[in-house]
C-alpha cells in the first residue's frame, strides 16, 4: 500500500482499514467511503461566511458513501426520531460533525478501487433518474424519497464491493443483503420498503417498477445487481 494517493484530510481512513466483524452478525459493520472531492468540498463550503444548508444536501447526496455515514450517524445520535432528509439531518447534527462522519474514511485513488468509483456514480445516475421519472409522472410530493431509493438501491451489493466479509450465517441475494443493512442502518423508510416489496406482495409503493424505468434509460453498469438482473436491452450503453 506504499504507493496509495489517500486524500489528505484531517482524521481520515483509508479504504485499507477495513475492521472485522463478527461472523454471525452485523454489530458492527466498517464505515462506509465517501469520495475524497465530496469531502474537499464540504470543507471548502464549511469556510464559507455562512452555510447553504440545501447547497451542502444536495453535494452529501451526491455522493452514497457519505449519504450514509450521515443517516447512520442520525439513526445512533436521534434514536426514534431520526430525520429522513438529509438537510434536516445536518442541520439536527450540525455541519462539522457531519463532515467529521463522512471523512472516516475515503476511497484511495488506486485502480483496483475503481470500482468503488463506479458504483458511486451509477448510484447518483439512477437516483437522479429516479427523481426525474417521478417529477415527470406527477408525483411531485415524493421527489426526494425517489432520490433517495435511486442512491440507494445498490446497497445489498456493498459487502462484496466493499470487500467486507460477511456472515457466513447471513450469506443471501442481493435483495435480502440489501434489506439487512437497510434495517441495521435504520435507513429512511422509502429505501426498507424497496428492498421489502418483492418479499411483501401487496406493500408495493412502486419502487422498484421506478427503478426499471430508471435503468432503461441509465448506463449499465457490471456491478448493479439490478443491471445484472435485467435484460441487456433494457439499458443503454448511451
Amino acid at each position: 500500500m506504499s504507493n496509495a494517493m489517500v486524500f489528505g484530510f484531517p482524521a481520515g481512513r483509508s479504504m485499507a482499514q477495513v475492521p472485522q466483524f463478527p461472523t454471525e452478525s452485523l454489530d458492527d459493520l466498517p464505515d462506509v467511503p465517501a469520495l475524497p472531492e465530496t469531502l474537499l468540498l464540504m470543507e471548502l463550503r464549511l469556510h464559507d461566511f455562512s452555510v447553504d444548508l440545501g447547497e451542502l444536501s444536495q453535494l452529501v447526496l451526491s455522493d452514497l458513501g457519505a449519504t450514509l455515514q450521515i443517516l447512520r450517524l442520525a439513526a445512533r445520535e436521534c434514536a426514534g426520531d431520526r430525520p429522513a432528509r438529509i438537510e434536516d439531518c445536518i442541520s439536527h447534527l450540525g455541519p462539522e460533525a457531519c463532515l467529521r462522519v463522512a471523512g472516516r474514511r475515503t476511497v484511495l485513488s488506486e485502480a483496483r478501487h475503481r470500482g468503488v468509483i463506479e458504483v458511486w456514480a451509477h448510484a447518483r445516475e439512477v437516483a437522479q433518474l429516479c427523481r426525474k421519472i417521478a417529477v415527470a409522472g406527477g408525483d411531485r410530493d415524493h421527489p426526494d424519497e425517489a432520490y433517495m431509493v435511486g442512491l440507494m438501491h445498490s446497497l445489498g451489493a456493498l459487502p462484496e464491493v466493499l470487500g467486507w466479509p460477511w456472515p457466513q450465517a447471513l450469506v443471501n441475494g442481493w435483495t435480502t443483503k440489501g434489506k439487512r443493512l437497510a434495517e441495521t442502518w435504520s435507513l429512511p423508510s422509502c429505501v426498507q420498503l424497496l428492498f421489502a416489496e418483492p418479499q411483501t406482495p401487496g406493500t408495493e409503493k412502486g419502487w422498484n417498477s421506478l427503478l426499471r424505468k430508471a435503468h432503461q434509460m441509465a448506463r449499465i453498469s457490471p456491478r448493479c445487481p439490478m443491471c445484472a438482473g435485467m435484460a441487456p436491452q433494457l439499458c443503454s450503453r448511451d
